[in-house]
């Protein structure tokens, strides 16, 4: 692609050298003052009279007065106190811009055009008063270019974020990527895609699912076939619109056409083995036109459609060690850690386990009241399925087993068992549950019975494509909050999009949390000639 001659990323490469760092408009004097006592206390006090100082400030004026434009998506009054601002001579910082050019990107109201004209106007004022701009900064102005409908601006900006070494986010890519992509130029998608590969960002559904629109719409055959393996990896289950696009693939005229009859077996079948299973990436294997279903799968992992049977995908043992110890060293960094170790040693001690128990959300399933007898039933369930006829591991923090329920004799009996034979963890004042029971259940390789979906911050900290995968393995869910009911154990096969050996897809829908409510797929199958090369 040609080099585009943007004024703005010029304008970057010159000034890039001489950055100003940015000034405090109110220097306080710190008086040097005997005795540690002394100098915090005249460092709050400075810091009180600096923030004071700059709320009363011109800039720290604007900065509120923009900010209550931002809760009102309001630009013409935003830009009214901006232009003030540049009259009067007030110094605008990184804030103050970046809060502009986010006005700017807005299409709201009857003046879009307006924001649109004006935001690159003031990124250029920014430029020339040497304000650094920052990656929200590279975003925000390469929203108001894709705006204006101008992908290829959006994504030169991005370009030039290297040079200025600032550091890339995925939605950083999203304005020029989701441009062209909606422009229908698929070769430009493609160019923003290899960039942002390059960079070390991982695609999710949204952009994964852009590339597949325009990659269908431009019968790029092998480039759909590489998304679909790249939503394998990384999403697994796709939502619904995602799934309508794949539909709308495998049942065109042009998907019927390409694939070929003939492969080396061999070669599909090692594929398989070296992927764990469930997908040998061999390309588009049979010829014709393709049969498109949406369907149920059985508990066994049989399609109602084509009676293909699902596999189980191997989890590398490797995998887990791996995962196991950043676990570990994440779960120091945000518990005590001698509390942690502590743990550990335990775990050593008496561990290994069959399965483990997220005791505080089994005994409050029915989100009222903590009831021991409840916790004690899927105990004895889980004792009864165990190999070895065991317990398995309670977890329960201190003010579980101390206070409240815990008095009652009938509750003291099921916690001295649990001591007693080594099966419950008491987790100290302060901590956080949740690294306890997930560490042990990855450490022993065991199950894990919780209904919790794992969805929250603490496990957004993992940043692992291998958390959903063990997940799906080891998680064990009570089905209902009354005592007795079934286990809802793991599926005896892997909920993720499967290529067969055959030439076959099957693609899973994401569900809701109730896992009453059965899962469709979507099934696309078709006549094949398998013959051995």
């Amino acid at each position: 692609m040609a080099r585009l001659a943007c004024p703005l990323s010029r304008s970057i490469f010159k000034q890039s050298q001489h950055w100003r760092p940015l000034r405090c408009c109110h220097a306080l004097t710190l008086a040097t003052l005997g005795g540690d006592e002394a100098r915090s206390t005249t460092i709050k006090l400075w810091s009180k009279a600096k923030r004071k100082a700059f709320f009363d400030s011109p800039e720290g004026v604007l900065l509120r007065n923009l900010n209550d434009c931002s809760k009102d998506g309001d630009v013409v009054q935003a830009l009214r106190h901006y232009d003030h601002a540049r009259q009067s001579g007030t110094l605008l910082t990184l804030d103050h811009y970046n809060k502009l050019l986010y006005l700017c990107s807005l299409q709201n109201g009857d003046v879009p055009h307006l924001g649109l004209k004006r935001g690159f106007e003031i990124f250029q004022q920014m430029l020339n008063d040497r304000v650094q701009p920052n990656e929200a900064t590279f975003t925000i102005a390469a929203r108001v270019a894709a705006a204006k409908e101008d992908p290829d601006m959006a994504f030169e900006l991005l370009k030039q974020m290297k040079n200025v070494a600032v550091a890339p986010k995925l939605r950083s890519y999203e304005p020029a990527l989701f441009g062209f992509c909606k422009r229908g130029d698929a070769e430009k998608a493609y160019l923003v895609d290899a960039h942002m590969v390059e960079s070390g960002i991982v695609a999710e559904e949204p952009e994964l699912s852009a590339l597949l629109e325009v990659s269908v719409a431009a019968k790029k055959e092998d480039k759909v076939y590489e998304i679909l393996h790249r939503l394998r990896a990384t999403v697994r289950q796709v939502s619904e619109p995602t799934s309508r696009l794949l539909e709308e693939w495998f049942d065109s005229e042009y998907a019927g056409k390409i694939g070929r009859e003939e492969w080396d077996v061999r070669k599909v079948r090692e594929g398989i083995v070296r992927g764990g299973g469930g997908w040998h990436g061999q390309g588009w294997l049979g010829s014709g036109r393709w049969t498109v279903a949406k369907t149920p799968v059985s508990e066994d992992g049989v399609c109602s459609s084509c009676g293909e049977k699902l596999v189980s995908i191997d989890i590398d043992p490797k995998e887990t060690e791996n995962f196991s110890a950043s676990l570990c060293k994440l779960a120091c960094q945000k518990e005590a850690k001698s509390n942690f170790v502590h743990f550990q040693k335990w775990l050593q001690r008496h561990g290994p386990f069959d399965a483990v128990v997220d005791g505080a959300n089994v005994g409050l399933a029915n989100g009222h009241k903590f009831s021991f007898s409840q916790l004690n039933t899927v105990v004895e369930q889980l004792r009864q399925m165990s190999p070895s006829k065991r317990l398995p591991l309670v977890i329960l923090h201190i003010s579980r087993v101390n206070g409240g329920p815990a008095q009652n004799p009938k509750n003291r009996r099921f916690i001295e068992n649990w001591k007693k034979n080594g099966a419950l963890y008491v987790t100290p004042q302060g901590s956080n549950d949740d690294w306890y029971w997930l560490y042990a259940a990855v450490s022993c390789k065991c199950l894990l019975l919780t209904n919790d979906e794992m969805r929250d911050h603490l496990f957004q900290l993992l940043g692992s494509s291998f958390f959903p995968r063990w997940k799906e393995k080891h998680q064990v869910r009570t089905l209902g909050s009354t005592c007795g009911r079934p286990l809802n154990m793991p599926p005896r096969y892997s909920i993720v999009i499967q290529e067969s050996a055959n030439g076959s897809w099957h693609v899973p829908t994401v569900t809701s949390d109730d896992q009453e409510i059965p899962r469709k797929w979507l099934c696309a199958t078709r006549s094949r000639k398998k013959i051995i090369t």
